[in-house]
C-alpha cells in the first residue's frame, strides 16, 4: 500500500467502523474498492480489514457501547462485503484435506465461521459449512456421512461451551470417525486462554490463517483424556 495515497491501516479501520455504524453501504463498498486500488488482495482485506472490524464491533456491543441495531446493521454489512470478497480470493489447487465447520448461532459467529470457510476453501481444502444452531446428533451424523478430516468449531458463546464439550464427548463415545481432528477458534475460545484444551479440543487457533498453519504443522496431534478438565466430574460419575 502506498503511504501517500492510502490511509494507514489503523486510520482506515477507524473510517470503516464509522461508515458501518452509519449503515452506509456505498461507503463500505468504497473502503473495499480503495483497498483493492492500493494493492491489497481479497484475502488481505478479509483478514486485515473485515476480521479486525468484526472483532471490534463485537467487543463494543458486549461493552454496551453500541446498541443492537448498530450491531446488527454493521455485522450484516460486513457479511455482504465478505460474500463479495470470497469471489475474488485466489484459489489454490485442492490439497486432499476436508473440513466441516460449525458455529454458535448469531451474526458475528456465522460471519467468522463463513470467513474461515472461504479462506480454507481458497487454500485448497474441501469444506462443508453447517453454520450455527445444529444439534450435536446431526453434526455427528454429518461427520459419519462426510468423514471430514477436521471439525472446526468456531465462535462459541460462553453459554454454549458445555454443548461443545458434549459434542466432543459424543464423538469420542460413538467412535464414528476415530481419525477426526477437532480445532476450536474464535468467540469465547479467543477470550479464555486454555478453554479449548480444557473441553477436549485437539487444537486451538485464533483466526482462519493461523488455523490452517496449525493444522498443517500438527496433523497428528490429539487431545488426551487427562487434558479435558471441563465436565470431568460428569464423566467420572458416568463411568461409575
Amino acid at each position: 500500500m502506498s503511504s501517500t495515497t492510502f490511509s494507514t491501516l489503523e486510520t482506515l479501520l477507524e473510517r470503516f467502523l464509522t461508515i458501518l455504524f452509519a449503515g452506509d453501504r456505498s461507503g463500505a463498498r468504497g473502503i473495499v474498492a480503495e483497498a483493492f486500488e492500493n494493492g491489497m488482495t481479497a484475502e488481505q482485506i478479509l483478514m486485515q480489514i473485515i476480521w479486525p472490524t468484526m472483532t471490534k464491533i463485537q467487543a463494543q456491543y458486549k461493552a454496551d457501547r453500541i446498541n443492537t441495531g448498530m450491531h446488527h446493521m454493521s455485522s450484516r454489512l460486513l457479511r455482504m462485503l465478505a460474500d463479495q470478497l470470497s469471489l475474488r480470493l485466489h484459489r489454490q489447487p485442492r490439497n486432499g484435506r476436508s473440513m466441516l465447520v460449525v458455529c454458535s448461532p448469531g451474526e458475528p459467529e456465522e460471519l467468522g465461521a463463513q470467513i474461515t470457510t472461504d479462506i480454507a476453501e481458497a487454500h485448497g481444502w474441501s469444506v462443508h459449512f453447517a453454520g450455527g444452531g445444529v444439534p450435536n446428533d446431526e453434526i455427528v451424523g454429518w461427520i459419519g456421512q462426510l468423514q471430514p478430516q477436521v471439525l472446526m468449531v468456531y465462535g462459541t458463546i460462553p453459554s454454549a461451551t458445555p454443548m461443545v464439550r458434549q459434542l466432543i464427548d459424543l464423538l469420542h463415545d460413538v467412535g464414528i470417525s476415530p481419525k477426526l481432528q477437532i480445532i476450536c477458534s474464535g468467540g469465547v475460545f479467543n477470550r479464555a486462554e486454555g478453554l479449548a484444551e480444557e473441553i477436549g479440543s485437539d487444537l486451538f487457533a485464533p483466526n482462519p490463517l493461523d488455523s490452517l498453519d496449525i493444522l498443517a504443522a500438527y496433523p497428528n496431534k490429539r487431545a488426551t483424556p487427562d487434558q479435558q478438565t471441563v465436565g470431568r466430574k460428569r464423566r467420572i460419575k458416568k463411568a461409575i
